[in-house]
């Protein structure tokens, strides 16, 4: 069988080549990167061209170069949990010191057994590690992501943050999973219970299961259980995505013809005016509990509704 044969057979069963398990198919391996049907990685690692960019075959590609590393960062969420997140250079921990290598950020570092996953030969960072990692007070995607898809939950979380407290930004981790202590599924969500929060609203639970038989299982976003009133969080996404509008209705009008009062905030609200959802959900629970009578508050100003 040809050499340049056996490299296409060799890739149909293994995206990676590996140089020194192939020694007879070294100026194979050369032609066929100066033709650019490989492309070499990591120093003796080859792939295919056509997918040397996907973050799967440059994770195995380090797991065959280095069996010791663990893929952390935004490569560890894409293949663990947030396939879409953009990654860019793969981040990778090793506990052997690695030159620079084109496309990869490699790290001296040990990452606790307890922390680490392995699927395929490939090990990454657990998610609840990567999303603590990743999140900031500005971008919490990493650990609402996480929760609403039940990959981690924040014990889990809290215990990688006492498994690494000795890295740098202990204190600002800490300061994020705080944050995220109602497990908010998105920013939106979290922007919602920070505002309750702040009002000193109490009463409340989050991603409330509520079965309605022979329609559907719901979360609710927001609950308030004794009331029955449900504060419903529509995110940027909802105003883009057709199916989910319908969806969403079909979903409020089941909860409603079942006894809950649903409210719903987009995040222009959220973020424009706190003080309309504060007032727009006290008057309801109120109309729901033994205070019901209090005033209205339509002819306050929003500012939001001549946007």
């Amino acid at each position: 069988m040809k050499s340049d044969t056996l490299i296409e057979q060799l890739l149909t069963e293994d995206p990676v080549i590996l140089a020194r398990d192939h020694r007879d198919l070294r100026h194979a391996i050369l032609r066929g990167t100066e033709a650019g049907r490989l492309r070499r990685l990591l120093p003796g690692v080859y792939v295919d061209a056509g997918r040397a960019d996907e973050v799967a075959i440059k994770a195995a590609a380090v797991a065959c170069w280095d069996p010791s590393a663990v893929i952390c960062g935004r490569g560890a969420a894409a293949l663990t949990y947030w396939p879409e997140i953009a990654v860019g250079p793969l981040v990778v921990a090793s506990p052997v010191r690695h030159a620079r290598q084109r496309g990869f950020t490699f790290v001296e570092r040990r990452i606790p057994p307890d922390l680490v996953r392995e699927v395929e030969h490939v090990r990454t960072t657990v998610p609840a590690l990567t999303a603590i990692e990743l999140a900031t007070s500005d971008f919490t995607d990493p650990i609402d992501i996480a929760l609403r898809k039940r990959v981690a939950s924040l014990p889990s979380m809290h215990e990688a943050i006492q498994l690494t407290c000795h890295r740098r930004g202990h204190t600002d981790r800490r300061r994020v999973l705080l944050d995220s202590r109602d497990e908010p599924w998105s920013a939106a969500e979290r922007l919602a219970q920070r505002i309750y929060r702040r009002a000193g609203m109490t009463g409340w639970t989050t991603n409330l299961k509520t079965v309605v038989p022979d329609v559907g299982t719901y979360y609710l976003d927001i609950a308030f259980r004794r009331e029955r009133v449900a504060s419903e969080i529509d995110g940027r996404l909802h105003e883009t995505d057709v199916d989910l509008f319908e969806s969403d209705r079909i979903r409020q009008n089941a909860l409603m013809l079942r006894g809950w009062l649903v409210l719903r905030f987009t995040w222009h609200m959220l973020d424009s005016d706190p003080a309309y959802v504060i007032a727009t959900t006290q008057e309801a629970v109120a109309l729901r509990g033994p205070n019901a009578g209090l005033t209205g508050f339509y002819d306050r100003d929003t500012p939001w509704l001549a946007c």
